[in-house]
């Protein structure tokens, strides 16, 4: 419990309010959910976060499958320490009344499953998604002098690559150091 509670005093700038949250998801309504993965829902919002005011997405973990603190802290400290412009931005969380909440960048293209059938995306696009995605990998598994361990993703698909308004890849989802 301590070590959860410095994790916490370290973090709070990161820290959202959880009436903001439910305020902006209309107490996560149906129609504000943008997503369903194996941690929970995204719902789609516009917060005021430490980098300042912009739609984001709002991961809700689902205590059914077992989400908690472990799953919560883990992500915020991997997002956290690896920072990269191919790998989704934590902008903050929220941990109380048993809500376990993160806030990332929102991605306005969604993600790449979308398109892969589609003849919306020119070759070149296509090319530039893989290698962003590719770059994004190369950081999490040769970190570098930033951090010390190597992450794995232990879920890449398609699904949980994002793409923003210039549709640049951001990996998201299922980091595990090594």
């Amino acid at each position: 419990m301590s070590e959860i509670l410095a994790l916490i005093t370290h973090f709070e700038h990161l820290k959202i309010q959880l009436e903001a949250i439910k305020s902006e998801t209309n107490s996560f309504a149906d129609k504000n959910c943008i997503g369903k993965g194996g941690l929970g829902k995204v719902y789609k919002g516009e917060l005021l976060h430490y980098k300042g005011h912009s739609i984001v997405a709002i991961k809700r973990l689902d205590r059914r499958f077992g989400q908690g603190n472990p799953e919560l802290w883990n992500e915020i400290i991997m997002l956290y320490q690896y920072k990269h412009k191919n790998i989704v931005s934590l902008l903050g969380f929220c941990d109380k009344s048993n809500e376990k909440i993160i806030v990332y960048e929102y991605a306005s293209n969604g993600n790449l499953d979308l398109y892969l059938n589609s003849d919306n995306l020119t070759w070149i696009q296509r090319l530039k998604i893989c290698i962003g995605a590719a770059r994004g990998l190369a950081y999490l598994h040769n970190p570098g002098k930033t951090t010390q361990q190597r992450v794995l993703h232990l879920d890449i698909k398609s699904s949980n690559i994002l793409l923003d308004e210039n549709w640049n890849a951001k990996i998201s989802d299922s980091f595990r150091p090594v």
